[in-house]
């Protein structure tokens, strides 16, 4: 089984990494992006039925700095 985890940064947590992908489109002439966040995706190829409480386990205490970002989960790829 396939599971894509999605980890972004909560709101109002500085992105330096957004910010300075947003100043290199500003500087290829892309004026028409407001802002940048950037994440990361991270998949994983699990044992079949690996149980929901697992995959969650593992962003909590490892994927995911549950204190300044968020995960999503997507099964099933």
């Amino acid at each position: 089984m396939k599971a894509r985890i999605f980890v972004t940064l909560k709101g109002g947590v500085l992105d330096p990494q957004g910010r300075a992908i947003h100043h290199a489109l500003e500087g290829l002439g892309f004026d028409a992006v407001n802002d940048v966040r950037a994440g990361k995706l991270i998949e994983l190829d699990l044992a079949d039925g690996t149980s929901d409480e697992d995959i969650d386990a593992m962003c909590k205490k490892l994927l995911a700095n549950t204190v300044i970002e968020n995960y999503r989960i997507e099964k099933g790829i």
